[in-house]
């Protein structure tokens, strides 16, 4: 007989346990456990303070990728889930795939991705709630991807109102984007403080970024989240 295949973690339980700061992983992609986490430092990406580089500015204004919102979230996970230069393994068990894809289809997890015609080259996704987003994972099949879809889900949170990005565990990367180390203690007044809803969602944000490049022919998305990034950066 064959093992009976682990539940899902509920949208419910997921939900509670970012609101509390704690979030679930596992030791590997086949791992059938879990265990929940609370750093006891956060990495937070301020919405004002990312810092665009010159270089993926020009990316931006090229339109190197085509970007959408919310279109192949599975996918995403899974790529972000794949095998990596960097890492051994992967904390993204098919349970939690799974998991995060029962809250996608909620309306509380998102994703951000990058093609190259009819190939998805990178994202990232996260958990959003209130005005916080939390980021989980990103990936790049090509150079540069993965910190184009960073920058748009930075400036698409903006728009939508977000008032914290965190970023779980502080990187090297993500420090010299521009995110800054909080202590748990800190980061949950954040939290308590952002419990406000967010002016739009993030399609939402999406959508009315697209509307208004269509609207000014010498402008495109890129270009958009460019100069916002720029504004506020």
């Amino acid at each position: 007989m064959h093992a009976p295949m682990p539940s899902l973690i509920s949208p419910e339980l997921l939900l509670s346990a970012y609101r509390h700061g704690i979030f679930p992983m596992a030791d590997s992609r086949t791992d059938t456990e879990i265990f929940w986490v609370e750093p006891r430092e956060r990495a937070i990406l301020p919405i004002d303070g990312f810092r665009l580089s010159r270089s993926l500015a020009r990316t931006l204004r090229r339109g190197k990728f085509l970007v959408t919102c919310n279109t192949a979230f599975r996918e995403v996970v899974r790529g972000c889930a794949g095998p990596r230069e960097d890492a051994d393994g992967t904390w993204i068990s098919g349970r939690i795939e799974a998991s995060y894809a029962a809250l996608h289809a909620r309306g509380d997890a998102h994703s951000i991705e990058c093609w190259e015609g009819e190939t998805l080259v990178g994202g990232v996704y996260g958990v959003g709630f209130d005005s916080v987003f939390c980021g989980e994972s990103m990936f790049s099949r090509r150079t540069d991807a993965s910190k184009v879809a960073l920058a748009w889900l930075v400036a698409l949170l903006g728009r939508a109102g977000c008032k914290v990005f965190d970023c779980q565990f502080m990187t090297s990367h993500l420090e010299s984007l521009g995110a800054v180390p909080l202590t748990q203690k800190a980061y949950m007044q954040m939290v308590a403080d952002a419990a406000v809803p967010q002016r739009m969602t993030l399609e939402q944000a999406y959508a009315s970024l697209s509307s208004e490049a269509e609207d000014d022919p010498s402008s495109s998305p890129g270009k958009l989240i460019a100069h916002s990034l720029t504004q506020t950066s």
